[in-house]
């Protein structure tokens, strides 16, 4: 049997021993079985696990939040193949966004002052600018986008991860094939709600259009491949439309 003992896992995945034991001791990852030294050995079984905890941890999920993910998740290759489909967009955009730095590093180099669209490739939290000011105008556009510039680090870090974490819980719901119109997947829908109202400008501020809003949504993320990478491609953003348009049913 194939097994490493607790120091070399925590050298390989770059933690450490005592996030292991505390990972241990909370149930989120037993080893295999505790060596005649009394250390902990894990297996092919228990680094599979760990390499989707650290994967959820980067998404900015929390332990509990880990925990149930793994538990209702059967399907390990699908969920790490998710997983997988995120990496690709997130490596896109770094990609992208070091061309960028590269680009304005050789341009100070020759002695120029850079003032092009090039610098910002792979920045672009404004990417959807145009699509967002055809549906919903471009004084919503401007609103969200002076909340955005307004926020503290602190807030729009927060934010930025409330954003992760919700898109890793469609992606982890699709994944298992969850039902739409199903309490789960609503209680999903609802927090999507919440999120939205939280930036300001937006017709889900208004009681009138939020339904209609919202299937909107739904069915850009299908239409447009930019939206739907945030929910894992294609699958996942058809889950989260039928979803969303459940919820703007209900409404």
């Amino acid at each position: 049997m194939n097994e490493i003992p607790i120091q070399q896992v925590a050298r390989l995945t770059g933690t450490t021993s005592r996030t292991l034991r505390h990972y241990d001791s909370i149930g989120l990852l037993r080893p295999a079985r505790a060596g005649s030294n009394g250390y902990r050995l894990y297996g092919s079984v228990e680094l599979v696990r760990l390499q989707r905890i650290l994967l959820l941890r980067q998404l900015g999920l929390g332990l509990p939040q880990i925990a149930d993910a793994l538990d209702a998740s059967g399907d390990e290759a699908a969920a790490l193949g998710t997983h997988l489909e995120w990496l690709q967009t997130e490596k896109d955009r770094i990609e992208r966004q070091m061309a960028a730095v590269m680009h304005t590093v050789d341009a100070l180099g020759r002695g120029e002052r850079p003032m092009d669209e090039n610098m910002f490739d792979g920045f672009d939290r404004t990417q959807h600018k145009e699509e967002v000011t055809r549906r919903w105008g471009a004084d919503a556009y401007a609103r969200s986008d002076r909340w955005w510039r307004g926020l503290s680090d602190t807030n729009r870090t927060a934010f930025q991860q409330e954003t992760a974490q919700l898109s890793a819980q469609w992606q982890e719901a699709a994944s298992r094939g969850v039902d739409p119109a199903s309490d789960e997947a609503q209680t999903l829908a609802e927090r999507h709600v919440a999120w939205l109202r939280g930036v300001p400008g937006t017709p889900a501020e208004d009681p009138a259009q939020v339904a209609g809003y919202v299937r909107g949504l739904g069915d850009m993320y299908v239409a447009d491949p930019r939206f739907g990478a945030n929910y894992g491609g294609s699958e996942g953003a058809e889950f989260v439309r039928e979803a969303l348009h459940e919820w703007a049913d209900r409404a």
